[in-house]
């Protein structure tokens, strides 16, 4: 048997990625901070001894666990279409996440990375890897989970053809390296308002966009949000950074809320966070603003130099808004990294 181990972070975005075209291509493009602690280690296991076995299966913290064996089996029937010679292959994955699964911190992302750099790394060892490694773990990434094509890549990664982006694409991310120092020294502070599953999957949020009301406005917007963002982070202009990221979590949330049907996946600690964010900020004049992804969790980020404020803040405000008190500390991060080599 041969294996390849991987351990692969989430990542936050920024200007956000919400509605698809074609198979997993995004409606516009987007562009996001790599977290470091909130990461997935997988081992993929492959094997062409037995071909009767099952194509796939799937352990999570070392018990079998078949309910991700469905997701797991559309990934490795797109690879058997892609490389035909592993089609007598079967496959075993073993792996964890360090932060709750479907929860609303792109547990997709970082499983679907590792696992597409699992296969880059068998690839190779085949002799099938014909492109760049990581560009192509980006590609495979993004075939089983969008944001996860962005995961691959450290610091700031972008997704989605534009032209402010020179080499960028709708089938694979690229890393953004013309990035102010200020915002490699993004902490980001997860406040865990809700541990359980999403009501609402985001495979199924981004299918309602297809035919919202405001769906041609949202891209207009992202892809002037885009042109702004890359000034921001070049220039390191860090009041424009937290108007612009505060102003995309809340559309993020209001294209939910609008969608027919519609769903509302922030709870009443996620609101309260928000108002206590402001609230501080301006009182103190500090740069900590928040973000969101799909659901209810609260992202609080903010530069190095504001860990002061960011603490009082948590402990003395936030924390009362978690589930349980919990929340995980975080920080922009390097990308993955290969445990097996």
């Amino acid at each position: 048997m041969n294996q390849s181990t991987w351990q692969s972070p989430s990542n936050i975005a920024l200007v956000k990625y919400w509605g698809k075209k074609g198979f997993q291509l995004p409606a516009n493009p987007s562009i996001s901070f790599t977290l470091d602690n909130c990461f997935t280690e997988t081992t993929l296991i492959w094997d062409d001894s037995d071909p009767d076995k099952n194509l796939v299966s799937v352990y999570v913290e070392g018990i079998e666990n078949p309910a991700f064996v469905p997701k797991a089996e559309k990934f490795f029937n797109k690879l058997i279409e892609l490389h035909p010679l592993l089609k007598d292959f079967r496959f075993e994955l073993q792996t964890y996440n360090t932060f709750p699964h479907s929860s609303g911190i792109a547990s997709s992302a970082s499983s679907m990375s590792a696992l597409a750099l699992c296969c880059c790394d068998m690839l190779m060892q085949m002799d099938l890897l014909e492109i760049e490694f990581y560009r192509y773990a980006s590609f495979l990434a993004r075939i089983g989970s969008g944001s996860a094509c962005r995961s691959v890549y450290g610091d700031v990664a972008m997704w989605g053809e534009h032209e402010a982006f020179p080499g960028s694409s709708d089938d694979f991310a690229i890393p953004v390296n013309e990035v102010h120092p200020v915002f490699k020294t993004y902490r980001d502070t997860i406040l865990i308002i809700h541990e359980g599953q999403k009501s609402v999957s985001s495979t199924v949020g981004h299918g309602l966009l297809k035919n919202h009301p405001f769906a041609q406005s949202r891209f207009e917007i992202a892809n002037r949000n885009m042109h702004r963002i890359r000034k921001i982070m070049t220039r390191g202009d860090v009041p424009l950074f937290t108007e612009l990221v505060e102003a995309e979590a809340m559309m993020l949330h209001a294209l939910m809320m609008t969608s027919d049907p519609n769903f509302l996946l922030m709870k009443s600690g996620t609101v309260a966070a928000i108002h206590a964010i402001r609230e501080s900020r301006a009182e103190h004049k500090h740069n900590i603003c928040f973000t969101l992804d799909a659901g209810a969790n609260v992202h609080m980020l903010y530069p190095e130099e504001d860990s002061v404020f960011a603490d009082e803040l948590l402990n003395h405000t936030l924390v009362g808004f978690c589930e349980k008190g919990r929340y995980i500390r975080d920080n922009i991060g390097r990308g993955p990294i290969r445990l097996n080599a």
